[in-house]
């Protein structure tokens, strides 16, 4: 196993690496602290779209962990770029905790559509009107398109089989702008200064969260918590740098293995 020439940041999912809903994972707030110690950058990159980021800032507050709002980095954030940039009109088939991250955004006569984890909107008569836009030529924009993801309860549908049906049905391909993409990687990192060579990412995603990561030049350290499934290290190549339990002993890994 190779190690890092110099590791200056490390890169960190939220919902199933340090929490779960309103629980955390055991002992993330006291790893966390241990991280914080030592002289690497850190920088929280979730792809969750069920509430926006000042109510996931505010949930992991008040699980007690040492986290600041403006080093969180979401796919919201990377969604909201794009339609600034490109000026859209979006479709918003987003939850509607997350609306907030696009406050201000015009969406008289959507002539885009963007799709997030939206389960009260994924009925046939939302869908049937963002599958009639993209047949008009609006574009399809996929805030990210995870398989499922792990609530309380256990596992549940992400936006990714939506987003697919639709691809599907419009034989249109779905701009995708959170992890796995490299962009969303990069876009991070420039934020704290770094080089994907100086940072390693954990997260509990063998394909959004590690394979992602490692496309974009990182290593990538899967936790066994949250979504992981048995075998899921072998879906990805090359295979994460690392597989730990949890995310406790990916931080013990960097502390004592890679600085």
């Amino acid at each position: 196993m190779s190690t890092r020439r110099i590791l200056k940041a490390v890169l960190i999912d939220l919902s199933g690496t340090l929490h779960i809903d309103d629980t955390a994972v055991s002992g993330a707030q006291e790893a966390l602290q241990k991280l914080r110690s030592s002289p690497v950058a850190v920088k929280f990159v979730t792809n969750t779209t069920k509430e926006c980021k000042r109510t996931l800032f505010e949930r992991l507050q008040k699980l007690s962990f040492d986290i600041h709002e403006d080093e969180i980095f979401t796919s919201l954030t990377a969604a909201r770029n794009l339609v600034d940039q490109k000026q859209f009109r979006p479709l918003l088939l987003v939850d509607n905790s997350a609306l907030e991250d696009f406050e201000g955004v015009d969406t008289t006569d959507p002539n885009a559509v963007v799709v997030g984890l939206a389960p009260e909107h994924f009925n046939y008569d939302t869908l049937n009107k963002a599958f009639r836009l993209i047949l008009d030529g609006a574009p399809l924009i996929a805030i990210h398109k995870a398989r499922y993801y792990k609530k309380v309860d256990g596992l549940s549908l992400g936006p990714g089989p939506f987003i697919t049906g639709l691809e599907y049905a419009t034989d249109v391909k779905a701009t995708v702008v959170g992890k796995p993409e490299k962009s969303f990687f990069l876009e991070a990192l420039r934020s704290i200064g770094c080089q994907p060579e100086e940072a390693v990412m954990i997260g509990d995603d063998v394909r959004d969260d590690v394979g992602g990561a490692q496309s974009a030049g990182m290593l990538g350290i899967l936790v066994k918590t949250g979504k992981y499934r048995l075998a899921d290290e072998g879906k990805t190549n090359p295979a994460p740098y690392l597989t730990c339990d949890a995310f406790p002993q990916a931080v013990d890994h960097i502390l004592y293995n890679m600085l």
